[in-house]
Formats: structure tokens, sequence, C-alpha cells
């Protein structure tokens, strides 16, 4: 084999990368039981602080870093967030009664709906048409644009700035979102814009039991404030007392203490950071520190600083930080700070001690009388992070409007030489020193700033002025226990498909090489979790389905070489050389066929979100993964043995096997019209269906909420769908069992689904519980405990899902076009790579077929099987599958054909068809039964969710296998052989002419 030494490198490579990447969750899980161990729970913290995985990563450095789990296997929340374009623009305009601006507002919102030009290129449009001679510069010349937008600004200048306060409300939100997430202690979280679809953020948030408090995190509105502040030596003498208060209200059990505290006793607590960066808390033992606590409740805790400090008046762990706030916030602490006190922390680690995450705590002054901030950032037009140009230090340049330059002035004159807080969403970003008045609203921030942090400043200087809110427009909440069951499932389902696939390859091929390629399968695993890790992608019950299916269609590599080796060996070629040849002839079948799959999985992860980019990622990385370890890894161990004269003798075949479709004649092209006729009957039933019974869609493609409700007792959706037209009257429901027990239910509904107030999700809810509660389905006293998925006695709702019209509307043309795009894909590789367009043609019929055959039957067999034939985003996930595992049948058989040709370019074409049909059953029927294998395990073990994918799976591997041999070379045939027999006249007639 050449390049031996490429592949023994990269073997190794990423045998070494997979073993560092996946070492994190042994780390994890070892951390985690030893921590179980200790009883105390601020002790239990300090130990996870302490340790250090390979002396380098810290024990929060290994849970960001090992394999996450999805919702699906952990439990948590998901939400798409939209920020409306209509929307900001109409907070960006100023004349917005105008009647053309109204009038083209409401044509742009119309037409949006149906058209694939964005917003702001359609509201133009038809501004245009409503308003002509008018300019967009009489409607966004405003204040809040002021410098972008004057009046003399073209249409194209306007336009173009449009577009940029819609991007920057975007980023904004982003940022917003994704700090709000980190304050609120989420491990792993998901935060990505989505591609293609202006405006849209996914949230996977795994693990979250509390969402109704997420909503409403996500969807409030960015509260960006400058405050003026104390100084440090002001402040920390009323710590200092309310520490002497706590220390003696705890002591003697009373509400009088001492109103002071000896100068002397608090130079004892009083702890300095050296250089206020580099130190950080003292360790002690655990006994030490609650001896401490007992003498200084406060300041064991609660490191103060020097007097120099400006506003920041200490240094905390952070898992001291909710005590202290408690302690800061409490009824003693109201009776001894002043009132005009608000003690707030940065809302990240200070510079220079991050690594132990210690937190400020800054001293606001509350100088108005309402409470509020002396300035609201909503004045601030614009922030950049530049470099000073005299210093080249990173810093950020912050612009406000007219009426923020004013109040800015009289604000940074009245505190020079001290500081001015930044604060957003109550967390302190930054307290800069005022140096002087600064007034024309253009301010300088500078400091000791890495360039990273410059950005993050003006990022949160911008938030401050979000044009319009975030709306969740999808969510999906899984309870934890629900994830519990599919890991179990998937385990199950994975194992069991696992062992059967050893089985059956011994079974066909004998042992040694039957052994091999199940050891090229566990490499396949390994390696695949191994880069699932190293991209820090989640493990989703989907991602476990697409790593099974791919080692059914890895087996598929396998089945190829064995094959062929076999082919070589009957010709009476040396073990060798039949090693050699069959490796060699199965090779451009095999990177045929991956590279159709993988185009199919591209397309996936582009258009899908969530579930399908999960199985998208897993399956693309097995493709990877399953080339090269059965092309490459296991000619290798065949290579190494043969060459010192090794399983010379080595059998491919049993008993079972040996003579399993060998020699057959049957003559399949002669078959044509009745398997065409059969073909043509069956899609027409099939559109006929479609058109007469439809196809069961799911909120993906209606809008919608679904909420899965786990009843303390049989029941049934008859009596639960009764319920709801009373709840939700004048509202499309359903309700459907998903298992047969008749104990879980899933409810639809479409109620104000178009609304987008934050409170409606909350009352829809509500609105089910007494629905239920009344009809006396569910005994669950109050909605919290309907809500909460941990409670099961009493019926409750296990996960929920939400679906906004638009992305309804989003995931309807995506799915359509995503499979339109594979279609044209495929078509265009088959006529690239085989240079004639009968094969492109005879393939692309037969995959339309295929996706046809897969749909027709979900609208037939609707309401007859035990599970759900509901179609969702999972089943176009599905039925691009189907497409990328049918071409590799069709791609193995045109092959075939393409080398017969060669071989016998003289040949009648119909034979060299049959002959390499025939010659390819094998690897056909062992390809498609192992595979099924894998189908079958999960529909029977993979649990509720994935069973309607691994269904429409099991519909296509079967039908896929039989249109390549019926529908895809028939059609094949009849280009070719009308092309081939055209061409052999013309010879013939050239011959004659010669003759003559």
């Amino acid at each position: 084999m050449q390049n031996k030494g490429i592949v023994i490198c990269t073997a190794v490579l990423l045998t070494l990368a997979s073993i560092f990447y996946l070492s994190f969750s042994v780390a994890t899980g070892y951390y985690d039981s030893q921590a179980a161990k200790i009883k105390d729970p601020i002790a239990r913290q300090d130990y996870k602080d302490s340790v250090k995985y390979l002396g380098i990563y810290s024990y929060q450095k290994c849970l960001e870093t090992q394999i996450g789990l999805g919702l699906d296997l952990k439990g948590g929340m998901n939400v798409i967030l939209e920020i409306s374009v209509p929307d900001v623009l109409e907070t960006l305009a100023d004349h917005k009664t105008d009647p053309a601006f109204v009038k083209s507002m409401k044509q742009a919102r119309t037409e949006e709906e149906t058209s694939q030009s964005d917003f702001i290129s359609l509201f133009v449009k038809y501004y245009h048409q409503n308003a002509p001679g008018h300019r967009l510069a009489e409607l966004f010349a405003t204040q809040q644009l002021q410098g972008k937008i004057n009046p003399q600004s073209t249409d194209s200048e306007v336009e173009k700035v449009l577009r940029q306060e819609v991007q920057a409300a975007i980023d904004n939100s982003f940022n917003v979102v994704r700090t709000r997430i980190d304050k609120f202690g989420v491990v792993q979280p998901n935060i990505q814009k989505l591609e293609g679809q202006t405006g849209r953020i996914m949230v996977e948030m795994p693990g979250i039991k509390e969402p109704e408090r997420m909503r409403k995190l996500l969807q409030g509105s960015a509260n960006l404030e400058f405050w003026e502040t104390y100084n440090a030596d002001e402040v920390i003498p009323y710590l200092q007392q309310l520490d002497s208060r706590l220390a003696n209200d705890a002591s003697n059990d009373t509400t009088t203490a001492k109103k002071a505290i000896k100068k002397a006793d608090a130079k004892k607590v009083k702890l300095q950071l050296k250089n206020n960066d580099d130190e950080t808390p003292t360790q002690k033992s655990n006994a030490q520190m609650e001896a401490a606590k007992k003498q200084h409740p406060l300041l064991a805790m609660l490191q103060t600083t020097g007097q120099n400090s400006l506003a920041l008046v200490g240094y905390a762990s952070v898992r001291d930080t909710a005590a202290i706030s408690k302690l800061i916030y409490g009824q003693t602490a109201k009776q001894i700070l002043p009132t005009d006190l608000k003690l707030l922390w940065s809302a990240t680690p200070e510079d220079g001690i991050k690594a132990k995450n210690i937190y400020g705590l800054y001293a606001i002054k509350v100088s108005s009388s309402n409470g509020q901030a002396p300035l609201q950032g909503d004045v601030v037009v614009d922030a950049k992070d530049e470099f000073n140009h005299v210093t080249g230090q990173p810093e950020v340049n912050m612009t406000m409007n007219t009426e923020g330059a004013r109040r800015w002035a009289a604000l940074t004159k009245a505190n020079v030489g001290k500081a001015i807080a930044i604060v957003l969403d109550n967390a302190v970003y930054s307290a800069p020193r005022v140096n002087g008045e600064i007034d024309g609203g253009s301010s300088a921030i500078s400091g000791n700033f890495t360039v990273e942090m410059t950005k993050d400043l003006a990022n949160t200087l911008k938030s401050g002025r979000m044009p319009a809110p975030a709306r969740i427009v999808q969510e999906e909440v899984v309870g934890p226990t629900l994830g519990a069951a599919s890991i179990q499932q998937g385990i199950i389902s994975f194992a069991i498909a696992f062992v059967l696939l050893i089985i059956y390859m011994v079974l066909m091929y004998n042992f040694i090489p039957g052994m091999i390629a199940n050891a090229a399968l566990i490499v396949n695993v390994f390696f695949t979790l191994g880069i699932l890790t190293s991209f820090q992608a989640a493990l989703t019950m989907s991602g476990i389905a697409g790593m099974v299916l791919s080692l059914g269609t890895a087996v598929d590599a396998n089945v190829l070489i064995y094959e062929r080796i076999k082919e070589e060996l009957r010709a009476g070629k040396g073990m060798k050389q039949a090693v050699a040849a069959g490796y060699s002839n199965a090779f451009s079948a095999i990177f045929d066929s991956n590279l159709t799959s993988l185009i199919t999985g591209v397309i996936l992860y582009v258009f899908g979100t969530g579930p399908i980019q999960g199985f998208a990622t897993t399956w693309i990385i097995g493709i990877v993964c399953s080339f090269f370890s059965a092309v490459f890894l296991t000619r290798l161990v065949f290579e190494h043995q043969l060459n010192k004269d090794r399983w010379m003798n080595l059998k491919y075949w049993t008993s079972v096997s040996k003579n399993l479709m060998q020699n057959k004649d049957y003559k399949f092209m002669s078959m044509y019209k009745g398997t065409f006729t059969i073909a043509i009957l069956a899609s027409v039933v099939f559109i006929g269906s479609f058109f007469v019974r439809g196809l069961s869609q799911s909120i993906d493609f209606t809008g919608g909420r679904n909420y899965v409700v786990q009843f303390e007792k049989p029941t049934e959706p008859e009596q639960v769908r009764e319920v709801l037209t009373h709840v939700f009257p004048g509202c499309t429901t359903n309700a459907l069992s998903l298992g047969t027990d008749n104990k879980t239910i899933r409810i639809s509904t479409n109620y104000k689904i178009e609304s987008n107030s934050p409170t409606v999700d909350d009352e829809a809810e509500s609105k089910l519980y007494q629905g239920l509660k009344q009809a006396g389905l569910v005994s669950q006293k109050s909605v919290q405990a309907f809500k909460n998925p941990d409670v099961r006695t009493g019926g409750s709702i296990i996960s929920s899902s939400k679906v906004g019209p638009s992305v309804a509307k989003d995931v309807t043309y995506g799915a359509i076009i995503s499979v339109i795009i594979a279609l044209v894909a495929i078509f265009l590789y088959i006529l690239i790579r085989f240079r004639n367009v009968a094969f492109s043609a005879g393939s692309t019929i037969a995959l339309i077929f295929d996706a046809l055959t897969v749909v027709g039957f979900f609208s037939l067999l609707q309401g007859l099987l035990p599970f759900s034939l509901e179609v969702d985003q999972t089943f176009i996930g599905a039925v691009l599958t189907v497409i990328g595992y049918s071409i590799n049948d069709k791609v193995v058989v045109f092959d075939r054909i393409r080398e017969n040709f060669r071989l016998h370019p003289k040949q009648d074409v119909q034979k060299v068809f049959n002959d390499s049909i025939n010659q390819t059953l094998a690897r056909t029927i062992n390809t498609g039964f192992s595979t099924l294998i894998v189908l079958v395990v999960i529909l029977l073990l993979g649990g509720k969710s994935i069973q309607p994918f691994a269904f429409a799976m099991t519909l296509g591997v079967v039908f896929g296998t039989l249109s390549s041999i019926f529908i895809a070379s028939p059609i094949a045939y009849l280009f070719m052989g009308k092309t081939i027999k055209d061409r052999r006249l013309e010879e013939a007639a050239l011959e004659a002419e010669e003759q003559k």
C-alpha cells in the first residue's frame, strides 16, 4: 500500500487526540465521585476548585471540555430567539404614523412570508412605490442615528445604515444573552447565531430546571446604566461595622450590637491583595474557616481592598458571593449601610485572578430621589474598540447623542477624580476614573485593557440601545428524568446493534476477517467520539442514532472489499494479489458512495437545526472515520500479516455465505416493464393518499405548542381532546398517545401562537392545568407542581416545545429546498463522476421514488401504528438520510456497470447490466441486511422520539435497495442502451463505407 507512513501517522495522531479529549470525561467522573464523598457543600466545592487534571486543567475546564450531553439526554431547555427586523425599523424611524411608512411596512411584512428577499429590501421597494419623490432620509435622519444619517443621505446610504443597525441589534442581543446565561450558571451552554436566518439566535441550556425564570431572563430588555460611586475608604468602615454587628448577633442571639468596632480588630481580618490583582484569598481548613466566620461573618469571606481602589471595595470567591449578597442585602445591613449605597458584583472575574474565580464588589451611589441611574444606556449612539493613537494601548471610544452628551458632561464634571460605574443587568462591567469633565458626547475609556476586554466593553455599551427586544419563537423543554430514560434507551440500542453487527460479520465472513471489520467499527466509534469531544459538540439521542447508523453504513465498505477479494480468489489469484486487487477495485465504489452520503450529511447540517444538526454532525464524522478505518487501517493489518506469510489460506466465507448469490443470472433488465408498472401504481396510491389523507404535520410546520404530559392513571387521548376543546376554544388542538400504557400523551395546540407577549407561555400552561384538573385527569395542587417534570405523582408536564409561525414557515421552506438541493447535488456529482447522463437520470428518478415511498407510507399508515407518524424536522432529516443511503446502492451497481463496459466494450448492453447487478447482489443483500439489523434495533428499543426516524429509514433501506435494481438500473439501461445502439449503428455504417 502506498503512503503507509501517512496512514500510520494519521492513525496515531487521531488515537492520541481522541484519548486526550475523552480523558476529560473520565477525569470529571472521577472528581465528581470523590466530591460526592464529602458531605460539607463548601468543602466539596473547595475540593473541586483545588483539583488540577494533568496539573494544568481545572475542574471547570474539564466540565467544559468533556463530551457534553444534549437536552434529550440530560434534560434542559432549547430556545430560538428572534430580533424582529420590522420592530427595529419602527424604533429607528421618526415619522411612524406617516401613511406611506405604515403601508410599506404592512406590505413588506405580508410579502416576506412568501418571498426570499429580506425585509429591508422589501420595505425600501414599497416605500419608493408609496412615496414617489421622497427619500428614506426623511424617515431615518433622527437624533438616534445622528452622525450616520443626515437629510442629504442617499437611499442607498440609508439602506446600508439600516442593515448595520439591524446587525448591531442582533449582535447586541447575542452578547446580552450570552452574558445572562453565564451569570445563570449553565454548564456547557450552546449559543449561536443561526446562519441564513436573519435575527435568530439559538440557545441550548442543558440541565435547566427553571424554564419560566429563563424565559423572562432571555426576553428581558438590556438595562445599561451609568452610576456614580463611593470610594472604597468611604464604605469599608460600614462593612466592618456590619461584620461586627453580625458577629454579635450570632454570639449573643440578640438584635442589639456594638455600633463600632475597634480599629485593631478590623486589621486582623482585613486582607489585602498584592497590587489588587495577583494574590488570592488565603485558603484555610474547614475548621479554621468556620471559626473565622463566627468571629467575622462577612469579612472572613470578603477581602477588603486598599484605600486607593476607587469604587472597588472588596474581593470574594465566586462560591461565597451568594452568602455575602445575603448579608449585605439583609435586614441588619439595611440598618447600618447608607441608604444611598448599593453594592454590586463585577460581571466577570477580576483581571489577573480569573483562574481563581475571584469577583469584585463595587460601591454604587444612588443620588436620585427615584432610585434610578443618572444616565441610561439608551443615550449611547456607538461604541468602538480602538487603539490610542498616542500610547498604542487598547481603549473604547464611546459616542452619545445630544441629550446624553449634555447629561454626561454634567455627570463627569461632578465626579472628577472618582469612578463612574458602567452597569448592565445589575453587574459592573467597568468603573473607570473620571479625569475631567467630558463634553461633546465622545469619551475614551482606557486602562489596563487587553484587546478582548475592549471588545467586550464596547459590546456592553452598545447593548444599552437595543432597538427591539428578543422574543422566543421556538422552545423545547425536556425534563431530566426523561433525559435519563433516553440515555438508557440510547446505550441499550447502541450496544445491541453493535453486538448483532459483530455476530453478523463473523457469520458471513469468517472469524478473522469478521473481527477485523468489527475492530474497524470499534475504532470508528472511538474516533467519532474523540472528534465530537474536540469540537465540544453535545451528544444527543439523534446523534447516537447517527452513530448507530454510521455503524451500519461502515459495514458497507468492508462488505464491498471482502466481496471483491472473494471474486479475485475465485478467479485463481493468490492471497496477496487477491487482497491488493480487492481493496483497489472496491475503492472507487466506496469513495463515491461515501462522498454522496457526505453531500447529504452536509446539506442536513446546513439546513437543519437542533436534533437534525446533531444527527448530521455525528453522521458526517462517522462517514469520514469509517472510510479511513475500513479502507486504510484494515488493509494495514492484512498486508502486515501477509507480508510475513501469515493468513495465506484465510477464508472470507463460511458455510452460510459461501455460495450466497453466486453465479446467478437473473434477467433484471427484462423485467423493467412490470417493475415500472408497479412503481407507477404505487406512486399514484402514495400521491392520492397525500392529497386525500394528507400528512400529520407537527408544530414544526404549523406552529404551536406541544406538551408531553405523564398522567398517573391510564388516560384515553379522546378524553384529553374533549377537555382541550373547552380549554382552548377556537384553536386547533390534538392529543396523541406516546406509549402502550396510555399514561403518556402529547398535547398540541396553537393557542395564541401569533402573540409575542412573554406571558402567553405561562397562560397556556395554566389553562391546560386548570382544564385537566377540573376534568379529574390530574391531581396536582398547583400549576407549578404540574409544570415540574420531577413531580410525577398526580400528573405533570415532562417536556414541552413551542414553534412560532415564522419559524414554521422557514422550516417548511427549508425542508423543500434541502430535498431539492440534495437531489440536484447528487445528480451533478453522478454526472461528473460517471460522465453519462443515463446514470444521473436513473439515480435521481429512483431517489425521488424512494422519498415519495417514505412520504406515502407515512400518509397511508398514520394512526395505524403504535408510534406517531407525525411529520417534523426529524422526518425531513430521515428523508434526506434515505436519499444519502439509497444513492450508495446505486453508486455501487453503476460502478460495476462502468467497470464491465471498460472490460467488455462490445458486449450487449442488457447483458452488461444484468451481469453487473448479479455480481453485486451479495453485497447489496449483506449491506441492506446489516443496516436493517441496526434500524430494527433502534425502532424497537430507541425510544418514542427516534422511532419515526427509524421507521422512515427502514422503509428507505428496503425500497432504496429495490429501486437500485428495478428502477435506477433499468432507466440507465434505457438511456444508455439507445445511445450505445445508435453509436454502434453509426460505427457499422462507417465500416461499411470504408469497405466499399
